[in-house]
């Protein structure tokens, strides 16, 4: 650039720096109207093993509530009172059309699990423990007209044998 005119080589800096200008803002202006990433939720819970002789807490169990009953928002005032006592919130919903429970039923594959052990012992004296595949996430409790509320239960539940339960997701 040593051999160019003063007004030459002020005219190419000029165009570089419009340049760079141009590309500067065009950039900025995509960066500021893209769309926002979009939310991630975080699952209700995660599978976690316990050893055996572990002690199971409320706030260590997830548990969904299902109405199997006419009873409008019975599964959600049973959630909340899971939750007053410790619990963790799963999904709170209407059972399935057809679903017959009279008072209390906890579905689980395994029955000897400590979650189940001890959300069971939270629904009183005619809760059944059922062999069946749970539909929603923790421990499914499906509850009918005649389930009146929780009781105090057992504050903690030894695990007798290793044993997966779903449990809040650690933050």
């Amino acid at each position: 650039m040593a051999g160019l005119s003063a007004g030459l080589r002020s005219a190419i800096t000029l165009l570089v720096l419009l340049v760079l200008l141009v590309a500067g803002a065009a950039w900025g202006f995509s960066a500021a109207f893209a769309p926002f990433p979009g939310k991630v939720d975080s699952p209700l819970c995660v599978a976690r093993t316990v050893a055996k002789g572990t002690r199971v807490f409320p706030a260590d169990v997830t548990v969904s509530v299902y109405n199997a009953g006419t009873r409008e928002g019975l599964a959600g005032r049973v959630m909340q009172e899971l939750t007053d006592a410790g619990f963790r919130q799963g999904v709170d919903a209407n059972a399935r059309p057809g679903t017959a429970v009279a008072w209390a039923e906890v579905w689980a594959s395994d029955r000897t699990n400590p979650a189940v052990t001890l959300v069971a012992s939270r629904l009183g004296p005619h809760t059944r423990i059922v062999r069946r595949s749970a539909v929603g996430p923790g421990v499914n409790v499906v509850v009918g007209d005649r389930f009146k509320k929780v009781v105090r239960g057992h504050r903690a539940v030894l695990a007798a044998k290793n044993a997966t339960i779903c449990s809040p997701p650690v933050d």
